[in-house]
């Protein structure tokens, strides 16, 4: 799912972006208000394991790979707002120091999966778990779940992203300056990828997360109430 430099405009990366500044800005306003200094460590180990979690990727029969993100379950853990921050850290680091996804496609890349990813996957958790005990069967299912969904609304996004390239950007002779494979071509690309492949990783590895942590209570952090969980 990580957009490379070269794919999309510099006036689309650039929009990304400037939508993408309201939003780190409110994520570490609620960070600075709602996470405890103990809590820091914990949030950076969320940071740490999304860069680990996208490093693992998985061969698909369209000749790509797909790979799990993480955003949900650091969502679930630490709210939404955190892992926005998380999920941000993480694609920074890929980008600059090991080229996944493009320094110009930051804005691009951290608006799929650091905004629309853990923010539809939390609150799809939300409605499916609301009340549900800690480990119980309707818990672990409805991260599972909010996981598939969260990571299918990312590569949706990134697809129409890709797919309007060529609509908006062409040169003289038609030619696409950049992506150029309409929506036609670009949705059904990443959606096939996602939905059969990345989304079903993504969901085992949020429900095996919740799963241990709900054999290790200690481990729950307080950001799982209600006040941490607030909405926009």
């Amino acid at each position: 799912m990580h957009i490379p430099d070269g794919y999309l405009s510099p006036s689309t990366c650039l929009t990304l972006g400037v939508v993408m500044l309201p939003i780190w800005y409110k994520a570490s306003a609620k960070l600075k208000k709602d996470l405890a200094v103990k809590q820091v460590p914990l949030l950076s180990m969320g940071a740490v394991f999304c860069f680990l979690i996208m490093m693992f990727n998985v061969p698909i029969p369209n000749g790509t790979t797909a790979h799990a993100i993480g955003a949900t379950l650091v969502a679930i853990i630490f709210g939404p707002w955190a892992a926005v921050i998380a999920m941000s850290v993480a694609l920074a680091i890929q980008a600059v120091v090991f080229a996944d996804g493009g320094i110009l496609a930051f804005g691009a890349n951290t608006f799929n999966m650091a905004f629309v990813a853990p923010f539809v996957g939390f609150y799809v958790y939300q409605f499916i778990s609301k009340n549900a005990k800690q480990g119980s069967n309707r818990q672990l299912a409805a991260g599972a779940i909010a996981s598939y969904v969260g990571i299918n609304c990312a590569a949706f996004v990134a697809s129409i992203e890709f797919g309007l390239q060529p609509l908006l950007f062409t040169a003289i002779d038609g030619t696409s300056l950049y992506c150029p494979y309409g929506l036609d071509v670009a949705i059904p690309a990443m959606m096939v990828a996602h939905l059969t492949v990345a989304g079903f990783i993504e969901g085992i590895v949020t429900t095996a997360a919740l799963k241990f942590m709900a054999v290790q209570p200690a481990i729950m952090l307080p950001s799982q109430t209600n006040k941490n969980r607030e909405a926009i």
